[in-house]
């Protein structure tokens, strides 16, 4: 039978410094590439804890005109990019993004389905969640 796995997944941003500061200074991410071609521009993020798994970091309006600013409203929206996060303390995790400055969306709590979770938005808009299994 044939392994098929995640390799990647994409975020939209629209601030390249403000987006590298969360992903790689608050989160811990490793630059891996940083990419500008034809007017896209993107870069590749890994975990030492899981390097077979990027995050891209991708600009949004690259493409027909008027893209950027019907993109630029949806992720203002947070409704473009969403990520799960595993994490073993949710706890401390919220603690860090909080003193980080990142803008809080719920607070952690345990949820039935069998994990403690938060919820956070990056500085591009996008809603993350951070989740420590039961």
């Amino acid at each position: 039978m044939t392994t098929i796995t995640v390799a990647s997944t994409f975020i939209p941003i629209d601030d390249v410094d403000a987006a590298l500061g969360f992903y790689r200074d608050t989160l811990g991410y490793e630059v891996q590439q940083d990419v500008e071609l034809e007017g896209m521009h993107w870069i590749t993020l890994t975990n030492p804890a899981q390097p077979d798994l990027s995050v891209v970091l991708e600009s949004v309006g690259a493409g027909a005109p008027g893209d950027k600013e019907v993109l630029g409203d949806l992720l203002a929206k947070g409704v473009l990019g969403r990520i799960l996060f595993a994490t073993d303390d949710c706890d401390a995790t919220f603690e860090k993004l909080r003193a980080a400055g990142a803008e809080g969306l719920q607070e952690p709590m345990d949820q039935f389905w069998g994990v403690r979770d938060c919820a956070f938005r990056d500085p591009a808009g996008n809603a993350l969640r951070f989740q420590q299994r039961l």
